[in-house]
């Protein structure tokens, strides 16, 4: 992989990071949590609600992570090698997911174990 495609990439990763950072701040955003009001629709409603925000927000940070890892993968120039097999990662996969540790064949046997 050549500078120009690892600038690409890096730019890819930075941008991801910035939308999920832009996001704000787990609790900040979750401001219902504990506040029962209304009737118990609306009180569980508003549980409900604040749950799936608690995961989306757990799930921001784990990509957040894998974002940084793959910036650090980058500099140390390990960026677009499959992490089981280390053969490269194709271009295709690196486009949609960039942070990706592992070539299509590999996370799929991964997936697939029970």
């Amino acid at each position: 992989m050549n500078k120009g495609d690892l600038h690409h990439y890096k730019n890819l990763l930075l941008a991801k990071q910035g939308e999920l950072s832009a996001s704000g701040s787990p609790v900040a955003s979750i401001s219902t949590a504990g506040e029962p009001r209304g009737d118990p629709v609306d009180i569980a409603a508003s549980e409900t609600y604040s749950a799936m925000q608690i995961r989306l927000k757990e799930t921001d940070g784990k990509l957040l992570r894998a974002i940084d890892d793959a910036l650090a993968r980058i500099r140390q120039g390990r960026f677009g090698t499959c992490e089981e097999c280390g053969q490269p990662i194709s271009r295709a996969r690196l486009e949609a997911v960039p942070w990706a540790r592992r070539c299509k064949d590999c996370k799929e046997g991964l997936d697939s174990r029970p």
